[in-house]
């Protein structure tokens, strides 16, 4: 238990930076070509690592598709939709969006992992809506249609994300966690380069030094060293409790966010992300009491 919990708590701290990074990056880079550049650089290690313990490198026949299931769900669905989405949205804002992905996976595990809801996770959830209501406000409207667009595409990448995370609770059980995590990168990496190529042709790109260490971080850290931990703790313990250990990133976010990038926390922000994270918390506490 103790591993868990060191690797939700090392989990928590990196993703809740990471949003920063990422704001700083796609302000040089296009947001496709920046996702699948970090991807590419989480992916290398992974593999390096496969090759080092002697791991077989392929995939087989039977798990090609949940690869590519998995791919689109978390490079293309999660990874794309969101960097796409967060030009318009402040990096503290972005990360409390994204961690609805907790009331999402509650309302999918309910159907397809039969951990059930009950009135207390339905008071939760209830909690998590109206925080969204707060976080959209009247400030989303007044700023414009790329406001409201780029929220409901982190709203979107956030579902993708609780899906992914339930499909990886359902058919990676018994899958070698870094083999799974190196192929859906890498082949995300080559999709999100192919639609970066199609839909980012004329954007300009400046290499900064801000924006190549971004990637950095965003590819060895948020993304190769987060993600096989993250799958490994979702394989440890029940995948709503395991997303419920998550609430504080998007503190952390927002507390970032306006240290290093000085984005304005209104009240309104405060309020849902408080709202978001006591229906979360709500969720797993009262569920853990049921199951004792």
């Amino acid at each position: 238990m103790i591993k868990v919990i060191l690797g939700i708590v090392s989990v928590t701290l990196i993703w809740g930076y990471t949003w920063v990074a990422m704001k700083l990056a796609i302000h040089d880079i296009p947001p496709l070509l920046f996702s699948a550049l970090r991807l590419f650089i989480g992916a290398v290690p992974l593999f390096f690592i496969l090759f080092i313990r002697r791991k077989k490198l392929s995939i087989g026949k039977e798990h090609l598709k949940n690869y590519i299931v998995m791919s689109l769900l978390m490079s293309l669905g999660y990874m794309g939709i969101l960097t796409y989405g967060m030009q318009f949205v402040d990096s503290g804002k972005t990360s409390v969006l994204v961690y609805t992905m907790p009331i999402f996976v509650t309302v999918i595990s309910h159907f397809a992992l039969n951990e059930r809801m009950n009135v207390y996770k339905t008071i939760g959830l209830i909690f998590g809506f109206i925080g969204l209501l707060f976080i959209f406000g009247k400030e989303s409207f007044n700023a414009g249609h790329g406001a409201i667009i780029g929220e409901l595409c982190v709203l979107a990448a956030a579902l993708s994300w609780g899906i992914a995370n339930v499909f990886s609770k359902l058919r990676f059980k018994d899958i070698d966690i870094i083999h799974m995590n190196a192929w859906h990168l890498m082949m995300g990496a080559v999709m999100l380069l192919v639609c970066s190529f199609i839909l980012e042709p004329s954007h300009a790109i400046e290499w900064s030094n801000s924006a190549v260490l971004s990637i950095l971080f965003n590819g060895l850290f948020s993304t190769a060293f987060t993600f096989v931990v993250w799958f490994w703790v979702l394989n440890q313990i029940e995948a709503s409790k395991a997303s419920m250990a998550l609430m504080f990133v998007p503190v952390l976010g927002l507390l970032f966010g306006w240290l290093q990038l000085h984005e304005q926390i209104t009240i309104q922000i405060m309020i849902g992300a408080v709202l978001i994270c006591c229906g979360i918390f709500m969720n797993t506490f009262k569920f853990a009491q049921n199951k004792a």
